[in-house]
């Protein structure tokens, strides 16, 4: 659906992400769409520094993102969960009042990709991403699915250093700017 062009005369880069499963059911062990993450992330060539799983709480969700954002080294925060509209999903509420910067245009092409898969299901996603400080952060539904259509059709590309014409290592050291 979207046009791709990996240049392979500029050299891969490697980032560092964090997992977090946004679950009232789930343990670690259990968390399947994490775990397919962080599969995805190495296959690439990324490294996963830790993942989680907490509660449909905002006070943990936020807690736990707060804390990666403030580890040395943790390039980008990926939580799965809590983005439908039951009463339980708060994962927006607690995580975009962190942001700096939003990135509206990763919802737009979430939902565009994830409706040539699901329909119009993907209405019931409130997918949203944004920077706090030097850490971009996205916040993904939670089935495997959708995690999969998130990293294959957006996220894995934008992480690669030679994608072009622009991806998100190329700006990372321009984060700090003023």
């Amino acid at each position: 659906m979207f046009p791709y062009k990996i240049d392979e005369s500029h050299p891969f880069v490697p980032v560092t992400f964090a997992i977090l499963a946004v679950s009232d059911t789930r343990s670690l062990e259990e968390d399947t769409s994490g775990a397919l993450l962080k599969e995805m992330i190495e296959g690439a060539g990324h490294r996963v520094y830790d993942r989680a799983v907490v509660k449909d709480d905002r006070d943990a969700i936020a807690g736990q993102v707060r804390a990666w954002v403030e580890e040395e080294g943790i390039d980008v925060v990926l939580t799965t969960g809590g983005t439908g509209f039951s009463g339980r999903d708060v994962t927006p509420e607690a995580i975009e009042p962190m942001f700096d910067k939003r990135m509206d245009g990763f919802s737009v092409l979430f939902h565009q990709y994830s409706a040539t898969t699901i329909g119009t299901s993907s209405i019931q996603s409130r997918a949203t991403a944004g920077l706090i400080g030097t850490t971009f952060v996205f916040c993904l539904p939670g089935s495997r699915g959708a995690c999969r259509d998130a990293w294959e059709a957006i996220l894995k590309y934008q992480f690669d250093s030679r994608h072009v014409p622009c991806n998100f290592i190329e700006v990372m050291p321009r984060l700090t700017e003023r």
